[in-house]
């Protein structure tokens, strides 16, 4: 894989990941995010603790998202300024007033999440407080949206939802987002599967 990165190519965040063995993948593929989903709903969750001790054995390079989905802003605030995590990633209903009051507890940066159904759910993405902004088309669908949507969306964003190895070169010429981000798109069976994490690395890193 070359290093030589096309200067468009955008940041790789690989989600869900919960063993040891996702992380030393992680490790070899480089990717600039990983994602830990810290909501009891989802099948991927992984406990605090767990979450803690898989954050140590992770390069130093790899920024960790937690994922969250309405938690309370004290258990954000908490995992960020220990280290547990380096960006809070918020699925839930969690508002501007909510990023305000967990600013004020730390400064680490904030991810939104928003589904995106059609071109009026744009404003709500232009308005948000948050550092980032991803844009989904669901809570982990894994089905994609209509990507020309997007055109009009004027800041830096994550583009989630329905993105696999071969479908993500063609997403990243579409709509040059900030960030690529995928889950499901890298599972076997529900597991995280080594060859498609480096194809879909890789299928990211060479889109010109």
């Amino acid at each position: 894989m070359s290093d030589n990165h096309n200067y468009k190519c955008p940041k790789i965040k690989l989600c869900g990941l919960s063993s040891e063995e996702d992380i030393d993948v992680a490790n070899e593929l480089k990717p600039e995010f990983i994602g830990f989903v810290l909501w009891e709903k989802s099948k991927r969750n992984v406990s605090k603790d767990k979450a803690a001790e898989l954050k140590k054995r992770l390069d130093p390079g790899i920024k960790a998202v937690g994922v969250f989905v309405d938690e309370e802003i004290d258990v954000v605030a908490d995992l960020l300024n220990k280290g547990v995590i380096d960006i809070a990633q918020l699925h839930g209903s969690e508002d501007n007033s909510y990023i305000a009051a967990l600013r004020k507890k730390t400064d680490r940066p904030v991810i939104k999440a928003f589904q995106i159904k059609s071109s009026g759910d744009l404003a709500n993405i232009e308005s948000s407080d948050a550092d980032y902004v991803l844009l989904d088309s669901g809570q982990g669908t894994g089905k994609a949206f209509d990507w020309k949507i997007l055109e009009e969306v004027k800041r830096d964003f994550f583009l989630a939802g329905g993105l696999y190895p071969d479908n993500v070169a063609d997403a990243v010429k579409a709509v040059h987002p900030y960030a690529v981000d995928v889950s499901s798109g890298i599972e076997t069976d529900g597991r995280k599967d080594r060859i498609k994490m480096e194809q879909f690395v890789r299928n990211v890193r060479n889109a010109d």
